[in-house]
């Protein structure tokens, strides 16, 4: 008896864990695509529905370019601390998403801890630097539904090169889920602590999700260091989802004076 009632408490609080960036991101491909000239694309996210109408018509939207003359330079590093735990690795249609299940770790920001709950990746990057743009972009997510900024994404670049060790982990799991939409595997103990994030250099804005409905408020932390990934890694994530799409990326989004910011240690970019 002692038992089932743990094990009820705990599916409660992995369902409660998953459900909280599902009730920010949509996970249906099908309300949406990236198509440039579709019905369903970027420039149509806001008139698909009302609660989507930020897409078109907010005014602190993501991803946008970084540029080195717009930036201030701040001394406040955050910090993280990531834990070994349970995680799964489930086709979304338009991504592969690595979803966390418990206590993933967290990260620190102006005093307040958010929560580690899922990574998944876009090819090519969604946001750029001085005007260029990468070959993939990882976004890890973290929530926190007490704080007034409630969503935290950490991006990382990558541009083509060795490949990355972290995703060949899940090399076998991703593979496995060609064209299977919302297919999910177990991934076991995944820690990330083993995914190579960069320097401590890195720019802060204010924006948005990326994807629909693009909620404003998101707190952005986009790594300087640029990563590596090989051509077929970044070619394995696209193919494993059945949108046909070469690219799930939105486009750049217009700044609005939004103030940039560069975190750097030794007051240097």
């Amino acid at each position: 008896m002692r038992q089932q009632r743990y094990l009820s408490v705990l599916f409660i609080i992995i369902f409660f864990s998953a459900t909280l960036i599902k009730a920010q991101e949509v996970e249906d491909e099908r309300e949406f695509d990236y198509g440039e000239k579709s019905e369903k694309g970027p420039k149509m996210w806001g008139k698909l529905k009302k609660e989507w109408e930020a897409c078109n018509n907010g005014e602190m939207q993501s991803p946008i370019d970084m540029s080195h003359e717009r930036v201030r330079i701040i001394q406040k590093p955050d910090k993280r601390h990531y834990k070994l735990c349970n995680a799964t690795v489930k086709n979304r249609g338009h991504d592969i998403s690595l979803q966390w299940h418990g206590d993933a770790g967290s990260v620190l920001i102006n005093g307040t801890n958010y929560p580690l709950q899922q990574a998944h990746w876009h090819s090519p990057s969604e946001h750029t630097v001085n005007g260029r743009r990468f070959d993939m972009e990882m976004h890890m997510v973290h929530f926190n539904e007490n704080a007034t900024n409630k969503i935290v994404v950490i991006g990382v670049l990558y541009k083509i090169g060795k490949p990355d060790r972290f995703l060949s982990k899940l090399i076998r799991n991703i593979s496995s889920m060609i064209d299977k939409k919302d297919e999910v595997k177990n991934a076991g103990m995944i820690d990330p602590r083993e995914i190579k994030i960069g320097s401590r250099k890195y720019y802060r804005y204010m924006g948005s999700l990326t994807v629909p409905p693009c909620t404003e408020g998101v707190i952005w932390t986009i790594k300087k260091k640029v990563r590596t990934v090989s051509r077929a890694q970044v070619k394995m994530l696209r193919e494993a989802v059945h949108d046909y799409a070469e690219r799930n990326g939105r486009p750049l989004q217009p700044k609005h004076k939004r103030p940039i910011y560069l975190m750097a240690p030794d007051d240097t970019a």
